[in-house]
């Protein structure tokens, strides 16, 4: 296991967090993960020693021999970005992509043509930054956040309804309320819960994972009344009289409460779990992720995992992962290095988070937030930040930087210009993630440096109006995810969801990046000189997120000898009104020849 102290997949070398009644963090450094990896270390073990994964049944198979999808839109996103009519594949890979006659002709008599009826195919999806175990773990719970509740109001109503369909004394747990996101916070408490759920105990997550809010029964079920203290570093919330009245701030308290409903904390099957998130993925058209925070919840047996779900024909999605800094002593221990693994699982990352979230007001910033004199919070300080990053770009690890902030971003910067200076090689593509607010003379340090970012652009939609109006102010909040400034000086951006900060879903972050439309606010657009081409969109969440992924040989783009790592989409995305691209349906989802999606 990785050494405890602070949640691992925060890599925060042991800076201490505060959260106050307005701040929501970020995920990524929730201490609550840290127990629910404790707790699921049986499982992982059980699933490193036996051969649990056998109890996922036969693997899919791929197509016999070559297969034709003729008819079709075959957008290669290659670097002409050439348009086909017909690929071929076989034996899990390309072998031929132009007009039908061509592709027939490479293929071979015996070829099987399945028509595509003029759908569009697009390559496999590329997801360069999610969460995979937190994804697994907080996806069996039901998500009352801002896609699927208006306002605190329907975050009650929701669990009304899961209490209806409980049974007598069965645990209620949801996820992903944000108050930056969902008015009415003040509303969500035990008093409110109680009305709805008086028999069974409700546990709801903030989605920052540092909050959670439960009801009497569960406070019951945990003995906490107006007699018990708060613990270090933690805080219940309270009546006037001292009674709980069911938010409870920080690990402590929250575990104190959740820690009663173990089902809820652990992972009991690990095979099912990996399953579930790759199903989740192909859903939406992805083909390959990467896990950027990879040993932060269960430490070498994330790996290990990775690798006997590989092994066992399931996988289908690729995986690549970046390891986490917080576990630094443990993988140097283990000899773990860049480009451990296979085509399916594969090391191609040494993650460091830098600093907090801007929506949390931990990001890093040059200036105090909005009618604030605080500044965030440095994960990792400066001087530090640079012998981490020197180390491992010295040692050939492709360096990742969370930075959300402007400082933090300078100070990532500085730390890259020192890991050149120090003989690192330039080949390397480190990369910043999220890289939310950027000054023109950081893109120019950027481009010079050959430095790729890659922005959360779920920021500009849904919290640009928050960010403009509450926490940074119009001009800061015009230097969010400024992908088109970065590709006019020839840098390679990519974008992703970070889930479980926003739902992976290419379709939405290609929308996002083209329209930048503000959430919950009609006809509103965040500075649209950012705006992107739907080309680019389609580039950076293919060939160039292969690329930033080390993996450009093999995916991101639909050429002969690649995998056949492919989507097929009822409508072409570049050929309806930019406003209704997140209307488009993913039908099919290929990874090497097998269809492992079909709508």
């Amino acid at each position: 296991m990785i050494e405890t102290g602070h949640a691992p997949s925060c890599g925060c070398e042991g800076k201490p967090h505060v959260h106050d009644g307005e701040s929501f963090g970020c995920p990524c450094c929730a201490p609550i993960l840290q127990d629910m990896g404790l707790l699921s270390f049986p499982a992982f073990d059980r699933a490193a020693r036996n051969d649990d994964w056998a109890r996922l049944g036969p693997a899919p198979e791929a197509h016999a021999g070559t297969t034709i999808m003729a008819n079709a839109n075959v957008v290669t996103a290659d670097g002409n970005f050439s348009i086909a009519e017909a690929l071929a594949f076989r034996n899990g890979k390309i072998v031929a992509v132009g007009t039908l006659d061509e592709v027939k002709a490479s293929a071979g008599d015996e070829a099987e043509i399945v028509d595509c009826a003029g759908r569009t195919i697009l390559p496999g999806f590329i997801e360069p930054h999610m969460h995979f175990f937190p994804i697994a773990i907080l996806g069996r719970f039901a998500d009352v956040g801002a896609m699927q509740c208006e306002d605190a109001e329907d975050v009650i109503a929701r669990i009304g309804e899961l209490a209806g369909q409980a049974k007598p004394g069965e645990w209620i747990v949801a996820r992903q309320f944000d108050p930056s996101l969902q008015p009415g916070a003040d509303r969500i408490n035990a008093r409110a819960l109680d009305r709805l759920a008086p028999d069974n105990p409700v546990f709801i997550f903030n989605a920052s994972l540092h909050i959670g809010y439960c009801n009497s029964a569960a406070l019951k079920i945990a003995g906490i009344t107006a007699a018990t203290p708060n613990p270090a570093g933690a805080a219940y919330g309270r009546e006037p009289d001292g009674t709980p009245n069911g938010v409870l701030q920080g690990q402590a308290t929250m575990f104190a409460v959740l820690g009663h409903n173990l089902a809820a904390m652990a992972v009991t099957d690990v095979p099912a779990a990996c399953k579930r998130v790759c199903e989740k993925a192909n859903r939406v058209g992805i083909t390959t992720f990467c896990d950027q925070a990879s040993g932060g919840f269960q430490g070498p047996g994330e790996i290990e995992a990775f690798r006997k779900f590989a092994v066992s024909g399931h996988m289908t999605a690729r995986l690549r992962y970046s390891l986490i800094q917080a576990g630094a002593s443990r993988w140097d221990e283990l000899g773990f290095a860049f480009g451990d693994g296979d085509q399916m699982a594969r090391a191609a990352g040494w993650k460091i988070v830098s600093d907090g979230s801007n929506q949390g007001r931990t990001g890093l910033q040059r200036e105090p937030y909005l009618g604030r004199d605080d500044f965030g919070i440095a994960y990792v300080e400066k001087e530090a930040l640079k012998e981490i990053v020197i180390k491992r770009a010295l040692q050939g690890w492709p360096v990742v930087v969370h930075a959300n902030g402007d400082r933090a971003i300078d100070h990532a910067l500085d730390a890259f210009e020192a890991a050149y200076a120090a003989g690192a090689p330039r080949e390397r593509r480190f990369r910043i993630e999220h890289c939310s607010i950027l000054h023109d003379e950081q893109i120019e340090r950027i481009a010079k440096l050959g430095i790729s970012p890659s922005f959360l652009i779920g920021h500009v939609h849904y919290w640009g109006k928050a960010f403009r109006d509450e926490i940074f102010g119009p001009a800061k909040t015009n230097l969010l995810g400024r992908a088109a400034s970065c590709g006019k000086k020839g840098i390679r951006w990519t974008m992703h969801s970070d889930e479980p900060v926003s739902e992976m879903d290419p379709l939405r972050l290609i929308d996002n990046a083209v329209n930048r439309s503000l959430w919950k606010e009609p006809g509103g657009v965040l500075n649209p000189a950012e705006r992107v081409s739907v080309e680019d969109a389609i580039v950076a969440l293919t060939r160039d997120a292969a690329w930033q992924c080390h993996s450009d040989h093999e995916i991101g783009t639909l050429e002969p000898g690649k995998f056949a790592d492919f989507v097929v989409l009822d409508k072409d995305p570049r050929a309806v009104p930019p406003e209704t691209i997140r209307s488009i349906r993913v039908l099919e989802t290929w990874v090497s020849g097998k269809r492992v999606y079909s709508a």
